[in-house]
C-alpha cells in the first residue's frame, strides 16, 4: 500500500496466506490478505459490502485476530465521521487510503479527512428528505432499504447515501440482517418529524406560470390548493400543482403571475411529489414544510390541523 509507505515510510509487502479455516460469515463478509508492515506480520480486511454496524464488526475483527494470532487491520474506501469515531473508540485499526491511519499496536494515528454526509449548508439532500418522510408515513418502524429504493426508484447508491446522511444527523439508526439493511428509530413518528425539522428544506425549488391550456391532466394539486383540500382553508384564486420537472413548459411559463383567469401556479420540487402519496394532493408533511414559513394565522391552523391528522392515521396504522 502506497499510502502507508508515502505517509510514514511503513514498507507493504503482500504475502500469500491459506484463510479457508475462517468461519463461512467471515469469508461471506470479508476479503482478506496476508501482509508485512515492516517486518510485522498483520492481516488486511476488505468488506465486501457496506460496512456493517461496529459492533458486530468488532467481533468479527476479534475473531480474524483470533484465528489468526496477528492483528487485523480493516481497510476501507470511505469513512464517515462516526463510524471514525467508534472505530477509535473500541480501537479497531483501520485504514482509509488518502485519509485516515489508525494502528494502535503501531501507536499510530494519522488523520486527514472524513468522508461528510452533510452537504455544505447543513440541509439534508433531497433523497435523503424523501427516504425520512416516507420512513414516517410507514410508522417508523423497521424497514429494508431495498424496499425503500424499490418504492422511491432510488439506486442503491443513492438509498445508501441517503440512510447514511440520516444516521449522521441521527435520525435513523441502522443494522446488517444477513446481506439486508435494515433501517429504524426509537422516535414516534411526530417526534422524528420535529426532530429533523431543522434539517428539512422547503420542496419547493420555485414557481412558474403557466396558461391553463397548457397543462396536462396528471399532476398533484400542491400549496394552498392542497392545503384546502386537506383543511377548512378556502382555495385560492389560482390553482396550483406539484412538478419534478417544469421543462416542458419552458416555451410558455413566466415567472410572474399575468392573469388569475387564464394561468395555473406549476412548483417545481426538489424530489418526485408523487412519491409519497396515491391521491390527488401532494403528501401532507412535504406540505406543511413547503408552508412553515407562512405567517398568516389561517395559514398556521389549517396546516396545524392537517398535521394532527397525519399523526392520527399514521398511529391508526401502527395500532
Amino acid at each position: 500500500m502506497e499510502y502507508l509507505n508515502h505517509v510514514l515510510g511503513i514498507h507493504t509487502v503482500y504475502k500469500d496466506g491459506n484463510f479457508s479455516v475462517m468461519p463461512n460469515y467471515i469469508n461471506s463478509r470479508y476479503r482478506i490478505r496476508g501482509v508485512i508492515l515492516d517486518g510485522a506480520d498483520v492481516v488486511f480486511v476488505y468488506p465486501k459490502n457496506e460496512l456493517e454496524s461496529i459492533n458486530s464488526v468488532k467481533k468479527h475483527i476479534e475473531r480474524i485476530k483470533l484465528t489468526t494470532g496477528i492483528p487485523a487491520i480493516l481497510v476501507l474506501d470511505r469513512i464517515t465521521y462516526r463510524q471514525k469515531e467508534y472505530l477509535l473508540r473500541d480501537r479497531i485499526p483501520f485504514i482509509v487510503e488518502e485519509k485516515q491511519i489508525y494502528l494502535p499496536f503501531l501507536g499510530v494515528y494519522l488523520q486527514q479527512r472524513c468522508d461528510s454526509e452533510k452537504n455544505d449548508s447543513g440541509i439534508i439532500l433531497p433523497s435523503a428528505q424523501l427516504l425520512l418522510l416516507y420512513f414516517i408515513y410507514h410508522g417508523c418502524g423497521e424497514m429494508l432499504t431495498k424496499d425503500a429504493a424499490q418504492v422511491l426508484s432510488f439506486t442503491a447508491t443513492s438509498i445508501s447515501r441517503a440512510s447514511r446522511q440520516l444516521e449522521m444527523y441521527d435520525l435513523i439508526k441502522s443494522e446488517k440482517r444477513g446481506v439486508q439493511k435494515v433501517v429504524y428509530s426509537d422516535n414516534t413518528p411526530r417526534e422524528l418529524f420535529e426532530k429533523a425539522k431543522k434539517f428539512l428544506t422547503n420542496p419547493v425549488k420555485r414557481t412558474i406560470y403557466v396558461p391553463k391550456k397548457e397543462v396536462k391532466a396528471g399532476l398533484l394539486l400542491s400549496g394552498y390548493s392542497a392545503l384546502s383540500e386537506y383543511s377548512m382553508l378556502s382555495p385560492p384564486n389560482v390553482e396550483c400543482f406539484a412538478a419534478g420537472s417544469i421543462a416542458e413548459w419552458d416555451k410558455f411559463s413566466s415567472a410572474k403571475l399575468h392573469n388569475s383567469n387564464d394561468q395555473y401556479a406549476i412548483e417545481l420540487w426538489r424530489y418526485e411529489p408523487k412519491k409519497l402519496t396515491v391521491g390527488k394532493y401532494v403528501d401532507r408533511l412535504s406540505l406543511a414544510l413547503a408552508l412553515r414559513h407562512d405567517k398568516d394565522e389561517r395559514t398556521e391552523e389549517a396546516v396545524e390541523e392537517m398535521l394532527k391528522d397525519v399523526w392520527r392515521d399514521i398511529d391508526g396504522k401502527r395500532n
